[in-house]
């Protein structure tokens, strides 16, 4: 049997963060192969950081990075913010959204190893939200906004816009960050839910016992209302009384993403 020092133990500590006893009992398994002994520990991490993955993490970092006509938004989610705010945690979220802006929203599959090693270092759920990458079609304008919090983004948000100034994008793109809006118009919310609601309301309307001449004009209203809460394009600008829509001066919005923490 191949003898264990101390030292071996503690090496396998410092490249792992493993405890000493499973850096220990990690040697004995493999003989003192110090690779295998990491490769065993990693495989034995990974294992019970799965069994993480329902823990909820509405914790981590949204990291934005901005090109020429491009931006990229990626959301690590993790489950306190003592990790999230921890500078390996910062840096992952950061250097992913570099890479997406780079190569594309696959290039965080080739990080995937960092990830787990992620995993095993904070010892949560660690995953990934959002990611995506945006590039503005010719003659298109983007714009992002990215909200931090104690040294960290977790609010970021991108638009792209066609015939409208920067200005008023930006507007758009803060606006997007606070509201939430879920879709751009009527038209992205499935139909099936759109009824089913329509339905609820007509019920609502009934039970409260409104003229049944008006049925139909209240349940539109109150359908409106309904809309106004996911529908960027239908919500008031920053809350006033202008919506989205008519504050463009003639251009439109082409679409948005957004993450953020929580979601």
């Amino acid at each position: 049997m191949t003898e264990i020092s101390a030292k071996d133990v503690k090496a396998l500590r410092d490249a792992t963060g493993a405890g000493m006893m499973d850096a220990k009992r990690a040697l004995v398994e493999v003989d003192g192969d110090f690779e295998a002994a990491t490769q065993f520990l990693r495989e034995k991490g990974l294992a019970k950081a799965a069994t993480r993955s329902d823990r909820e993490n509405v914790e981590g970092v949204v990291g934005l990075a901005i090109g020429e006509g491009r931006a990229a938004l990626v959301h690590l989610k993790c489950e306190t913010d003592f990790s999230a705010k921890s500078e390996r945690f910062l840096s992952l979220a950061n250097e992913l959204a570099e890479a997406v802006l780079v190569d594309g929203e696959a290039a965080v599959d080739a990080r995937a190893a960092e990830l787990d090693d992620l995993r095993l270092a904070v010892k949560e759920n660690v995953e990934l939200g959002v990611v995506r990458l945006v590039e503005a079609s010719e003659g298109n304008t983007i714009d992002t906004y990215l909200h931090l919090q104690d040294g960290r983004g977790v609010n970021g948000v991108i638009v792209e816009g066609e015939g409208i100034d920067q200005e008023t994008l930006h507007q758009v793109a803060l606006h997007v960050a606070f509201a939430k809006p879920s879709v751009l118009s009527r038209e992205d919310v499935d139909p099936e839910r759109v009824e089913a609601e329509r339905t609820a309301l007509l019920e609502i309307t009934k039970a409260e016992g409104k003229p049944e001449p008006a049925w139909e004009k209240i349940v539109e209203g109150r359908l409106t209302g309904w809309f106004r809460e996911m529908v960027l394009l239908e919500q008031g600008l920053h809350g006033d009384k202008v919506k989205v829509a008519d504050s463009l001066n003639g251009g439109r919005i082409v679409g948005f993403t957004q993450a953020y923490l929580g979601a």
